[in-house]
This record gives structure tokens, sequence and C-alpha cells, in this order.
């Protein structure tokens, strides 16, 4: 494709930069328009995917029909196969009429599915079905329905992962993937870094009629190394920032430096981890660290109470009993870690009796109390959610942002909790 036509398409969509990657984003996207082939656009969030399923839409014979961009993540689970393909009136509590959905209004245009990787498994069946032959069937009818509509799909997952973890149906997946299109993170194409930060300026300035910032050579060079996890959506914002509050409008490295947080999510370096690839633990945030540490501990402590019963039903007696042994054989039997719980070690033999003092017993007592009484990682998570109901007055979305969780699953966990009311 010659040059000047790419440079058009990219004014046109508001697409800035000019590394190789990018434009064979955009060539992709221009060459699969004319078809029907269905799409699916691969990258990290902020990187500007939004832009690609336009470019294929305005680029096909699908231009003058409707074009429709749902976001998959933000709709309850319990309602988006009633979203994607309508609904029967009584077919559910609250379906007051029949309803139209996606697949039907945007008959004859292109609907754009952002984050599909979130869809439940039983609305992919549905997905699969209207991609495969063109028919689907609302919730609560019988009636068989057609619909032409061309699919774009993105999503900020490893979709591969997603399959062979059982998230993600294999046969719709490679439905979707007809045509990958990969949209490069901001740090492969450090390049465009002071473009973009030269349009940001130059749009922030003229919406808020002030004098546009500059950078210096210095804090030019920080910008383009700096990792930029959350993309050019991150920068964007930086740029902002820097433009409203600084009075200073020569913004050097140090002055920039003060607005890039090294300790963002995806600036923390890899753990290193001798476990399978199917065995390792992945915290994505401080809530399934909680529940990690609580699952540790209450399991610790239940083997170390089943040491102490398997130690009182070979002896026949209460712990209590056992004050004649030597003292240094409790040490075969509980250590200490260094947080300073009581933890169980192999016993090759057990004792007849062993000699606890006061303190000992004392230990063993509160453990197994503790263990009895602590609370369940349900009733934890039951927890958290009430109280980030309450702190945001019931406001679903901005309870599930809150928690780091998807509002669709905050949905189904208020349902699980009966949380409702």
């Amino acid at each position: 494709m010659a040059k000047h036509p790419l440079q058009q398409i990219k004014q046109r969509f508001g697409i800035i930069g000019s590394s190789p990657e990018l434009d064979r984003a955009i060539d992709v996207a221009l060459q699969v328009a004319p078809t029907d082939l269905s799409v699916l656009i691969t990258g990290e969030s902020g990187t500007g995917k939004e832009n690609f399923p336009q470019i294929v839409h305005q680029y096909s014979r699908r231009k003058h029909g409707p074009y429709f961009a749902i976001n998959c993540g933000s709709i309850p689970e319990g309602t988006i196969d009633s979203e994607l393909f309508g609904h029967e009136k009584g077919s559910f509590t609250g379906a007051t009429g029949t309803r139209k959905g996606y697949f039907e209004v945007a008959d004859g245009g292109t609907l754009f599915l952002d984050e599909v990787g979130e869809l439940p498994l039983s609305t992919q069946a549905r997905l699969l079905r209207i991609l495969e032959s063109g028919e689907f069937i609302k919730v609560g009818s019988s009636k068989v329905e057609k619909s032409d509509v061309r699919v774009v799909a993105a999503t900020n997952l490893d979709m591969v992962k997603a399959v062979e973890r059982g998230k993600f149906r294999e046969d719709l997946y490679y439905r979707l993937n007809s045509v990958p299109i990969r949209i490069p993170p901001l740090r492969d194409r450090k390049e465009d870094i002071p473009l973009l930060f030269r349009k940001f300026t130059s749009d922030c300035a003229e919406k808020y009629m002030m004098p546009p910032i500059t950078i210096t050579d210095d804090g030019r060079e920080l910008l383009k190394s700096y990792r930029w996890p959350g993309n050019v959506r991150q920068l964007k914002n930086i740029t902002e920032q820097i433009s409203i509050i600084e009075q200073e409008r020569v913004i050097t490295a140090e002055i920039l430096q003060k607005y890039l947080p090294y300790n963002e999510v995806g600036m923390l370096p890899v753990p290193v981890s001798q476990r399978h690839d199917s065995e390792q633990r992945s915290f994505a945030n401080e809530r399934e660290i909680l529940y990690q540490v609580l699952f540790d501990m209450k399991k610790d402590i239940t083997d170390l109470k089943q040491v102490v019963n398997n130690l009182m039903e070979e002896s026949g007696k209460h712990p209590a009993a056992y004050a004649s042994a030597p003292a240094d054989m409790h040490s075969s039997l509980i250590r200490q870690d260094h947080s300073g719980m009581t933890l169980p070690v192999q016993v090759d033999t057990l004792p007849k009796k062993i000699n606890l003092d006061e303190r000992e017993r004392n230990d063993i007592q509160e453990a197994t109390e503790y263990e009895e009484s602590a609370l369940s990682i349900s009733e934890v998570e039951k927890e958290m959610i009430a109280k980030a109901l309450e702190r945001h007055l019931g406001k679903r979305k901005l309870a599930a942002a809150d928690l780091g969780i998807s509002e669709r699953t905050l949905y189904r966990k208020i349902k699980e909790y009966k949380l409702e009311g």
C-alpha cells in the first residue's frame, strides 16, 4: 500500500505512529475489510484496539450498515445472552416485553465484541452457532432466526492459555481468529512515543486554552525508556496531568520523573519459580494474596491438629497426660517457622509419652481453637464484597473496580452469597 493513503487512514481514525508493526496491523485490517472473515484483535490494555474494528467496518461493503461496539466484560453474566441475542416476553424475571439483541439490530452491519475472552461458556456456544450458520435463538424462544453480521472481536488475554485452562472454547477461538491482528504495546514502538506526547500536549492546550508544554532532550529519553504498562492510554493521562498541574511549561527529566510511577502493575519483576506452569500461583491483586495466606495458615494448623490427634489415638490419652516423657521429644513432633507458626514435621516413630510444658500445651490449644474459629475463604470473600458494596452505596460498577474484579463476576458473587436487597 502506498504511504500517502496509509497516512490518510491514520489521520482519519486518529492513529499516531510509524512503527512497522503498527503499519502492518493497519494493512491487515484494510486487506481483510472487503471480506466477511471474522477478525480477532489482540493487544495489551490501552494500545488502541478499538480503532481497528472501525477500519474494518468503514472499508467493507457493510460501511453503510449499523456498527455497534459491545464491551462483553461490563455486561452481567445473567443478561449477556439477552443483550446479544434478545429475549421473549416473560422469559425471565423483569422481561416485560420482547427485546431485540445486538445480532438482530446489527443485521447487515458489524459488531465489535471487546473483551470477548470474558464471555461465559454458555454464551460462547451461542456465538459459535451464529458465526458458523448465521442462526440464533432468542432467550425464552424456540424459533430459529437469521442474521447477517460481521464480527470483529478483541481481547487483552492470552487466548491460547485461556483455551488450555478451559475458560474459552477452542473451536470458537479458531473461528474468531480467522484473521489475527496484533496491536504492538507502546514499549515496542519507542519511536512513536514523542509523537504521541506532542499530540496529547497540543490537544490539551487547545481544549483548556493554555500554552502547550514542551520537553527537553533528557525528558524525551526518559519518555522513551519508560516501560508504559498502561500503553497509549497511560501516556495520554500523564501528559494531561503534567499539562494541567505544572506551572513550568518546559518539562525536564526531573519533572517528568515525578509522574512516572515505577511501582505500577506491569512494572513488578516476575518471580522465579521451579513449579510447572500449571501449578504456578498467580496473585493478580491483594485480595487473592489474602485468600492464599488464609488458606495456607488453615492448612498448616489442620495438619498440626491431625498430628496431635494421631498421637492421642496412639496413646489413648489426652495431651495433658504426656507429662513424664523427656522434654526434647517435643522437637520431633513440631517446630516453629520464621513467622512463629507451629508447623508439623514428619515423625517416623510416635513416642508413647511426650513431656509438654505449660507453654507448649497452650500453643496446641490456641492453634486448635484458631483453626476451629477461623473464617473460611468464602466467608472472607463475602465480607469483602459486602463492605465494598457498602462503601460505594450499592453501586456495583464502583464496587467491582474497588475489588479488582469484573462487574459480571461481582454480579455472580452477589447472587451466590445472597447479598441482594
